[in-house]
């Protein structure tokens, strides 16, 4: 005879069982019974379902902690550019980017092309639902001690939050700290800038003039534009 167990697939056996009954009429009254079962699977052992064993079910059915327990987990090594991480259910990354040439978009009032331009070295700071950002005047590592300069784009408050309009946030539980980051560095470069959030001008200078002169070209961004701020990584953590 030929011996096909291994084509089998896993088998489960069942242990026990669960009995719900209620009572009839307005005011219903449930009772849970528990059932061991034999080894051919019938029930027996029949008795009120105890605490440790309610416990045990509802560990067993709480499946939210343990995807919980994955969110801004690493894919491998921790990418090199991140600098701070809370790995709470509402948690937190601060990281940072070199400069960089992406693809920008802009509202047509502002009369900016579409394209793509240098931008400086950036610190994102961002939760499930917010983002923060700043410039960064050096191109290397940041301390905490570094002093954070404003991010100079548009939609961005005066403290450094970013208004994101109507784009749809979705950062899944189970997201890993790669993909977290990438998610927001897409919401923010792939969302249309369209105007200085309480009259707020980053820059020194004028925005609009210094995105027509970047958008489109291999300019290097001009790192003078840049204000600075009173914070440091220090102050916003």
């Amino acid at each position: 005879m030929k011996d096909i167990t291994q084509n089998f697939g896993t088998l489960y056996h069942p242990l026990s069982a669960l009995v719900f009954y209620q009572t009839k009429g307005n005011n219903k009254y449930t009772y849970v019974e528990h059932f061991d079962m034999d080894k051919n699977g019938n029930p027996i052992n029949a008795h009120p379902l105890t605490e440790r064993e309610a416990k045990e079910l509802a560990k067993a059915l709480n499946t939210k902690k343990e995807k919980s327990k994955a969110f801004l987990k690493s894919n491998g090594i921790l990418p090199t550019n991140v600098l701070h991480i809370n790995p709470s259910e509402n948690g937190t990354v601060l990281w940072y980017t070199k400069p960089r040439k992406v693809k920008m978009f802009f509202t047509e009032s502002l009369e900016i092309p579409n394209g793509t331009a240098k931008v400086p070295a950036m610190l994102w700071y961002a939760s499930k639902q917010s983002l923060i950002v700043f410039a960064l005047e050096k191109d290397h590592r940041p301390t905490e001690n570094t002093v954070l300069f404003h991010a100079p784009f548009f939609n961005i408050y005066e403290d450094g939050h970013v208004c994101m309009g109507t784009v749809d946030i979705n950062i899944k539980n189970s997201a890993s700290v790669e993909e977290f980051m990438q998610a927001w560095e897409s919401y923010f470069f792939n969302s249309y800038f369209s105007h200085l959030v309480n009259e707020h001008n980053p820059v020194k200078g004028n925005c609009v003039s210094l995105w027509k002169d970047l958008i489109g070209t291999d300019k290097a961004f001009p790192k003078d534009v840049l204000k600075k701020t009173n914070k440091t990584i220090k102050t916003i953590l």
